[in-house]
């Protein structure tokens, strides 16, 4: 599995790890506590209830199963370990040793590693398996973060280890996006929102306001769905509404090249200031997944073929 499998909150059985014995052991020697960084656990079948699900009720925990027999296992942990310093408590990394904890491999139905899990309020939320450059190993966190705040995760991760001073300096928060932060961390979508318009009149080509913005709106359209909208959308393909929300269920999902799809081909089937709305809604999913993502860059040149 190579692509995402990226999803809300799945149905893994973790109930075998909730409860371990009294007095249990860390498998495998691997220190409890820090592990590389600020936001990074070694996690063992023991300790797992307490560092995994438990710490998952206030932010996204992102569980890498990783074995030392496994080529580049080391390579993806150094940029998740990288990348837990900079997101500063956004998640907090749990590194599992499958070798050591089998039971915990069972437990996800691990058969290769290295796999990344999330779990969000004790469910878990397959990401990816296999080794991913940073680039896209940031686009998962970064859909992850999006599926936490739609299930009204805001908080962040206590410091589990040192932070090094260097480190804290460089990745401190931008005081520029403090106050749409601010209002995502108490669950204030609309606050959130005309924090970032508001950025946006003040400098209209800040990337990182606009791909905030296009995240928090499609958290917000995402929030109460129509249970009967994909049938709509499927009985009726010009039934804009219908196809834009489904196309934001998609993407919320996961699923992003069939929100691209269904909306190209919406595109296709509709035309004047329907069109246009279709196409501009379709460029605020393009923000949201990133400009730089492969799926974007094919998508970019279908909708340019659909349009002329």
């Amino acid at each position: 599995m190579t692509q995402s499998n990226f999803s809300r909150p799945g149905a893994v059985d973790l109930s075998s790890l909730r409860n371990p014995a009294p007095g249990a052991p860390a498998a495998g020697g691997a220190p409890a506590g820090g592990a590389g960084g600020a936001y990074v656990l070694e996690v063992s079948e023991a300790n797992f209830q307490a560092d995994v699900i438990d710490r998952s009720i206030q932010a996204p925990v992102v569980v890498e199963l990783w074995s030392p027999r496994s080529q580049g296992a080391n390579a993806l942990g150094a940029v998740l370990i990288k990348l837990s310093s900079e997101y500063a408590g956004k998640f907090l990394l749990a590194r599992i040793d499958v070798d050591a904890n089998p039971q915990v491999a069972q437990a996800f139905g691990v058969q290769a590693v290295p796999v990344v899990i999330a779990i969000l309020r004790g469910q878990p939320v397959p990401l990816f398996q296999g080794v991913l450059a940073e680039p896209e190993v940031r686009q998962y966190l970064d859909q992850l973060l999006t599926v936490a705040v739609a299930n009204g995760i805001t908080g962040r991760a206590e410091p589990v280890g040192p932070v090094a001073e260097d480190a804290e300096e460089e990745d401190a928060p931008n005081p520029r996006y403090e106050k749409a932060e601010n209002a995502l961390g108490t669950g204030d979508l609309d606050g959130a929102i005309a924090a970032y318009e508001e950025l946006l009149k003040e400098t209209p080509n800040d990337a990182e306001a606009k791909s905030g913005l296009a995240r928090v709106q499609l958290v917000k359209r995402t929030q109460d769905v129509p249970a009967d909208v994909r049938t709509r959308a499927a009985d009726n393909p010009t039934d804009v509404e219908a196809q834009l929300l489904v196309a934001d269920v998609d993407l919320m999902g996961g699923h992003v090249d069939d929100a691209f799809a269904r909306l190209i081909t919406t595109i296709q089937a509709t035309a004047g200031d329907e069109r246009n709305a279709v196409r501009l809604h379709l460029l605020e999913l393009f923000e949201v997944v990133g400009a730089d993502d492969e799926r974007v860059v094919k998508a970019r040149r279908r909708l340019m073929a659909a349009l002329f």
